[in-house]
């Protein structure tokens, strides 16, 4: 295994271990489930708190032939870091780096009249044309486009621009709200509207390269929503996208980020002992402290206090009281551990770890954030750099 640094003297405080081959494992799955269509990694969030350029590059490696991400400015540092080939954002607010963004031949979504009118400007002083995805709101309610006179709107100024050589419409995408959900009725409901949406665009001369709507739970189990390309989020980093849907492993996929830290600390302490802030743990008798020395400045949700869940020894012990900014403690029931000690808060899980799903059901939110959340004062280590072969 290779590391991206040479590997320290004494423990790390603590490490979020990302296991690269299980990434590309994890593409190369869902390139198998996608039916025939190509696969966009998503690398928003600095790859769901994952590594953007080193996650995007495995992803790369293991056939993903999209990036994506939710800023420009990430698209741009993707760019920078020599990332090649075609990698789309999506989120703009008025007076985003239009040019910038062109100069770097990525792909923007816009969804109402001022981006385009904006990002037309921004082609024009380039003198680039711009690769633009028509986004199309069929039932999330958040961005994109509202169908009817908005979207016939959008469309035609869109195809103005193009023959004047100013833009491209290389895509018409929209976004679940419900995939999540099997049987929820807005997912037909929305696969109808885009269907809809697309007829539309295309009759009236839109040529798109991708049309797609798929994210990770649709990727999953929605074969008839995959289109030309899918959007895969956290599957990407081996993360079921509701356990409704079923366990990583139900759909070949490995988590990604292992969280450890050393343990800093182990004292005896009497019955009745108080444990951290409020007191909302009282010892039940004579037993032994352990200190994690991780918090919620780095991302450890203060939610799961008193009920996040840690390897220690081969054990899994509770989150003893509160989750301080920097620390928390667990009852090691009289066992003594040697300081430095590795407490593993969540990996995959198959070697008697939690895992990130334990803490989101310990903390009443999602996978999604726990990964997420992982503070920049936590060093990522890459494990499985290289390609074996």
């Amino acid at each position: 295994m290779n590391e991206t640094a040479t590997a320290p003297t004494a423990p790390l405080r603590a490490r979020a271990e990302i296991d690269l081959a299980a990434l590309r494992a994890n593409v190369r799955a869902l390139r198998a489930r996608a039916s025939g269509a190509a696969v966009m990694a998503v690398v928003k969030s600095d790859a769901y708190g994952h590594g953007a350029v080193p996650c995007a590059r495995a992803a790369v490696e293991a056939g993903a032939r999209w990036l994506g991400t939710a800023t420009p400015e990430e698209a741009l540092a993707l760019r920078k870091a020599g990332l090649p080939g075609r990698i789309m954002c999506w989120l703009w607010t008025p007076g985003g780096p239009w040019r910038e963004a062109i100069e770097a031949d990525l792909d923007v979504s816009v969804g109402g009249m001022w981006a385009l009118r904006e990002l037309v400007a921004a082609a024009r002083e380039a003198g680039l044309p711009a690769r633009v995805q028509l986004k199309a709101d069929t039932g999330l309610g958040r961005g994109g486009c509202q169908p009817g006179e908005d979207w016939a709107e959008l469309v035609a100024e869109a195809l103005r621009a193009q023959s004047e050589g100013l833009l491209r419409v290389t895509g018409l995408w929209s976004h679940f709200a419900c995939a999540d959900e099997p049987g929820h009725p807005s997912i037909a409901a929305q696969l109808t509207r885009f269907r809809e949406m697309l007829a539309y665009a295309e009759g009236q001369g839109v040529r798109p390269e991708v049309r797609h709507i798929a994210n990770s739970p649709a990727t999953l189990t929605l074969p008839e929503s995959h289109f030309d390309l899918v959007r895969t989020g956290i599957a990407v980093y081996g993360i079921s996208p509701s356990p409704e849907l079923g366990a990583p492993a139900d759909f070949g996929l490995r988590p990604v980020m292992t969280l450890s830290a050393s343990i800093a600390l182990v004292k005896r302490v009497p019955g009745g002992h108080g444990v951290s802030y409020g007191h909302h743990y009282i010892t039940p008798g004579a037993t032994t402290l352990g200190l994690v020395p991780v918090g919620y400045a780095d991302g450890i949700p203060r939610h799961a206090s008193g009920a996040g869940p840690v390897l220690v020894d081969g054990k899994w012990r509770t989150v003893a009281g509160r989750i301080a900014m920097d620390q928390f403690v667990v009852d090691l029931g009289g066992d003594e551990p040697a300081t430095g000690t590795q407490a593993v808060l969540f990996g995959p899980g198959d070697r008697g770890e939690p895992t990130a799903e334990d803490w989101a059901q310990a903390s009443g939110t999602i996978a999604y954030e726990i990964v997420t959340r992982i503070g920049t004062r936590v060093p990522r280590v890459y494990v499985n750099e290289e390609r074996a072969g």
